[in-house]
Order: C-alpha cells, then sequence, then structure tokens
C-alpha cells in the first residue's frame, strides 16, 4: 500500500506544486491588490462608467433586430469552423468519404449565407435612394 502512495505521489507532484503555486499566485495578487489599491471616496467615484465616458439615457435602450441577426449568423459560422477544423484534424482517416459530408455542409452554409445576404440580413447602411436625373 505505500508503494502504491509513493508512486502516485511520483506521477502526480507536478500536477499538486501547480495547484499551489497557482494558489499563491492568486493570493499575493489579492493581498497586493487590497494594499495597494485606492481608497478614496467620492461622489463620481461610485458613478458606473463605460470606457471613461459616464453614461447618459437608460440603461433599457433598444437594439434592432440586425444586432441579434449578426450575433446569431456569428454564432453559427463560428461553430462550422469547429466542425471544420475537427475535419481537417481527421482528414486522412475519413477519406473521400469525409470529403463529401464536409462539402456538403460547407454547401448548405452557403446557401444559407447567400440567403442572408438576399434578404438583406447583412445589410448595415440605410439603403441609398434612387434619384431621377434632371434635365
Amino acid at each position: 500500500m505505500k508503494q502504491d502512495a509513493t508512486v502516485i505521489i511520483a506521477q502526480y507532484w507536478a500536477v499538486g506544486l501547480f495547484v499551489v503555486a497557482v494558489s499563491a499566485l492568486c493570493a499575493f495578487m489579492i493581498g497586493v491588490a487590497s494594499l495597494l489599491g485606492g481608497r478614496s471616496k467620492g461622489r463620481s467615484k461610485s458613478l458606473p462608467f463605460e470606457s471613461g465616458v459616464v453614461g447618459t439615457g437608460s440603461a433599457r435602450q433598444r437594439f434592432s433586430v440586425k444586432f441579434y441577426l449578426v450575433a446569431m449568423l456569428f454564432v453559427i459560422f463560428d461553430i462550422e469552423a469547429v466542425f471544420l477544423f475537427g475535419w481537417a484534424v481527421a482528414v486522412r482517416e475519413v477519406g473521400w468519404t469525409g470529403f463529401a459530408g464536409a462539402a456538403v455542409f460547407i454547401l448548405i452554409l452557403l446557401a444559407g449565407l447567400i440567403y442572408d445576404s438576399r434578404v438583406g440580413a447583412l445589410d448595415w447602411a440605410p439603403k441609398r435612394k434612387v434619384r431621377d436625373p434632371e434635365f
């Protein structure tokens, strides 16, 4: 039993040292921040700000639906990158069948992107008014 414990300690000593080092570093950073941090109080210290600019207006402002549409498109194409990375790692093992599957996957996403651009999901700028030429 004592031999088994020695073997386990010999195998995992680096993990234990890492946990101890990270804990010590966190305690050091929190301690230094509490010692050196500012303690001044005032009216302007308690105001919330964003990038140094005091906020104005209501926090409940409405956003355009296009903002959420672009966010969803980002998530979709981000997940596409994850799937294609996994495919690229195993490209030799999956062969032509895997290539065909990845090609179908990319074509479906390309069709979705074309559809989104046709319905105007990617248009941020307002549409230009067409002027009649004056004669």
